[in-house]
C-alpha cells in the first residue's frame, strides 16, 4: 500500500469538520477516507500552524504530474461551495487529499483514467498566516 504523506490539521479545522460529519447523516463518497485522514493527523493550535500547510480556506497551487497540468483551488467547507470552479469541498476526494499537506508533498489519487499523482506547489493564501486564527 502506498504510504501517505504526513498531515497536520489545525484544532479549529478538526473540530469544525468533525461537527459537520456528525450532522451529515449517512454516508457520502469519501466519508471513510476523510475520517481516516482526521484520525491519522497531527493536530496543532491555529497559531502554531506553519505557513506551508494546507488548511481550510487555503488557496493551493498544485500540479498533476502525469499531465503537467497545474491548478489552483481554495479548500472550503461544503456550505461555501457556490459553483465556483476555483473551490473544492473538503468532502470531495481532492479536498480530502489536500487537507493537511505541506508544500512539496505528493499524493496519488484515483481519476477516470487511473491513478494521478498530485504535487502541492505552493499556498497562495492561508488564513492562519494571514492572522485569521478564529475564522
Amino acid at each position: 500500500m502506498e504510504r501517505k504523506p504526513h498531515i497536520t490539521l489545525s484544532s479549529l479545522d478538526l473540530e469544525r469538520i468533525e461537527a459537520l460529519l456528525e450532522k451529515q447523516a449517512g454516508s457520502f463518497p469519501g466519508r471513510a477516507a476523510l475520517e481516516a485522514e482526521l484520525d491519522r493527523a497531527d493536530v496543532l493550535e491555529p497559531a502554531e500552524i506553519p505557513a506551508n500547510l494546507v488548511t481550510m480556506n487555503s488557496t493551493v497551487r498544485f500540479t498533476l504530474l502525469e499531465s503537467g497540468k497545474t491548478n489552483t483551488l481554495t479548500l472550503v467547507y461544503p456550505k461555501d461551495m457556490d459553483g465556483s470552479p476555483d473551490k473544492v469541498s473538503v468532502f470531495a476526494p481532492v479536498g480530502i487529499a489536500l487537507l493537511g499537506l505541506s508544500v512539496g508533498d505528493q499524493f496519488q489519487m484515483p481519476s477516470p483514467t487511473g491513478q494521478v499523482t498530485v504535487r502541492v506547489d505552493g499556498i497562495d493564501f492561508q488564513p492562519e498566516s494571514a492572522g485569521e486564527l478564529h475564522r
